[in-house]
């Protein structure tokens, strides 16, 4: 498996005085493009901000009270959205492509030697109308990204989450042959 992969986590812990250079910024989203989608629609779209910008305090204000707690030292904060739709009508499977998209971006965030936490914990309608979007724009996720910072910067309960083991279901509970529950793998 390539180390890239087994190196990726979720860290909470950014250094503030850290940042994410444009050269970085725009690698990371050409990797985001790269990314295959149902019949190449391409329907990831990002709204990204720079900390000490105006969108990165809107960003910021669309966040869950528990992510913010650590988010604001990030370098970077941005939204994952999906267009639904194109020229040809609806899009489908768009979560499928922005999920693509937010993997390859954070891959190549690890390959730069940059953490990235990507969150669920925003509130999209605001998002929706800070950024004036489209109704056919649906934001999904939120993601910080910078360089990772000390672990005493993080609230106590978020220091022994950081620490804890990091632990995936073995193949044998998720991959199947034959039946369901059948596992090819002991």
């Amino acid at each position: 498996m390539n180390e890239l992969i087994s190196k990726r986590w979720s860290p909470r812990a950014f250094s503030a005085d850290a940042t994410v250079s444009d050269d970085e910024l725009r690698t990371l989203l050409e990797a985001a493009r790269w990314a295959p989608s149902h019949g190449n629609s391409q329907p990831a779209r990002f709204v990204v901000g720079k900390r000490g910008t105006p969108t990165f305090d809107t960003i910021f204000g669309t966040l869950a009270g528990g992510n913010k707690t650590w988010a604001f030292r990030a370098s970077v904060l941005l939204i994952g959205c999906v267009i639904t739709r194109d020229k040809r009508g609806d899009i489908p499977n768009v979560e499928f492509g922005l999920g693509l998209a937010m993997e390859n971006l954070v891959l190549q965030a690890v390959d730069l030697g940059l953490i990235a936490h990507m969150m669920g914990g925003f509130d999209p309608e605001a998002a929706r109308r800070a950024f004036d979007m489209p109704d056919d724009v649906r934001p999904l996720v939120a993601m910080a990204v910078g360089h990772q910072g000390r672990l005493e910067d993080l609230p106590e309960d978020l220091q022994a989450r950081e620490q804890r083991e990091r632990r995936r279901h073995p193949l044998s509970e998720i991959a199947f042959t034959g039946s369901w529950g059948q596992s090819p793998f002991g």
